[in-house]
């Protein structure tokens, strides 16, 4: 991994560099196709304001959340786009077979060259019963308690470099390697790095095991953010990938020009995740429906607690609450997603982040 996968280039008055998780939401009254519609002109945007990367997250049979695919989602990006790095944040890999993930992101890496991350995770992205559904079993455990071994098998398809007598050695990821060792083939040297992710000490022990880039969501696990990064920079054996540590956080912020208004796309966000976290998950939720909604005493608590973690605001404050959480985690990358009813909201969002640090207009 080159330092520029890592540490990112010229990132104005940021502490760190800036980047993008996309959950392509679709609010009440919108449609998937205007919500990708969106992921199309924000990656446009993170590119041309000098944002790092910009990744799609993996997850199903939820209403307002339409990033079911990344890999398809990212071909697309890659084609509305020509330097911001691209990745999964993350594919969960119990949900697919490793030779599978290898091919969709060797194809990825030859549609965009040098520009895509392979960001994994074992959680199922979704319910239990719709992870039944996607990898046609019902023991759902057996995913989890066997990700490092579906990992190292993965990580074997992409460098293609299964051992003589391993089952898999005639096996090859297309694209990838093997086209650089077959008669005239002239194959990239690059292949996508791969990335850790994590919600509790899992995956950054293992991060750390095996000298990888680690990525943990602060966004909905606040309360396990230092512990983790303590363990995974504690733990960090250097590797060819990777001579330090890197560690960026995922976190929820959202600015608008009028304070208040932030306020009202908050309670809207957080009653979806109220109606997600109840089993009745749905549409983004306009603020007005949620200004009318009458919360009970306890999903009134949950709210409070939710929203202490939500960065929000005018760009100002949003700016002061990324550089306080920069400081007190000592994150390498800060990975902003902004959640609003409208997808113009959104774009508005990023753009006043950039504003607020500075950061290059192309």
């Amino acid at each position: 991994m080159t330092s520029d996968e890592t540490r990112g280039t010229a990132h104005g008055t940021a502490p760190v560099p800036l980047s993008v998780l996309d959950l392509v939401t679709v609010g009440a009254g919108h449609t998937a196709t205007e919500a990708l519609r969106t992921s199309v002109e924000l990656a446009k945007l993170a590119e041309s304001r000098g944002f790092h990367r910009y990744w799609v997250a993996e997850h199903h049979s939820m209403p307002g959340v339409a990033s079911s695919s990344p890999a398809v989602i990212l071909a697309h990006l890659a084609a509305h786009t020509d330097r911001i790095r691209l990745g999964s944040g993350g594919v969960m890999l119990p949900n697919h077979a490793p030779l599978v993930i290898a091919e969709q992101f060797g194809t990825l890496e030859a549609l965009a060259p040098n520009r895509v991350d392979l960001g994994l995770g074992r959680a199922p992205g979704t319910d239990g019963a719709t992870a039944a559904a996607l990898r046609r079993s019902t023991q759902l455990n057996e995913g989890a308690d066997d990700f490092p071994e579906q990992l190292a098998e993965l990580i074997r398809f992409l460098d293609d470099d299964f051992p003589d007598g391993h089952p898999y050695r005639r096996i090859h990821a297309v694209p990838g390697p093997v086209q650089s060792t077959s008669p005239g083939g002239v194959q990239s040297p690059h292949r996508p790095p791969v990335w850790l992710l994590g919600s509790s000490g899992f995956s950054a022990r293992l991060a750390a095991t095996l000298g990888l880039p680690f990525a943990f969501a602060h966004h909905f696990s606040a309360q396990n953010t230092i512990p983790a990064l303590d363990l995974y920079r504690e733990s960090f054996r250097p590797s060819e990938i990777l001579a330090e540590p890197y560690a960026l956080i995922g976190v929820s912020a959202l600015a608008t020009d009028d304070e208040k208004e932030a306020r009202r796309q908050v309670l809207a966000a957080a009653l979806n995740m109220v109606r997600l976290r109840t089993g009745r998950p749905g549409l983004v939720p306009s603020p007005e429906e949620a200004e009318a909604y009458e919360f009970s005493p306890m999903e009134r608590e949950f709210i409070t607690s939710w929203n202490a973690n939500v960065v929000h605001g005018t760009a100002d404050e949003v700016r002061a609450g990324l550089d306080d959480l920069q400081k007190r985690t000592g994150a390498d990358e800060l990975m902003i997603t902004s959640h609003a009813h409208s997808g113009a909201l959104r774009l508005r969002s990023y753009e006043l982040i950039a504003d607020a640090y500075g950061l290059p207009t192309a």
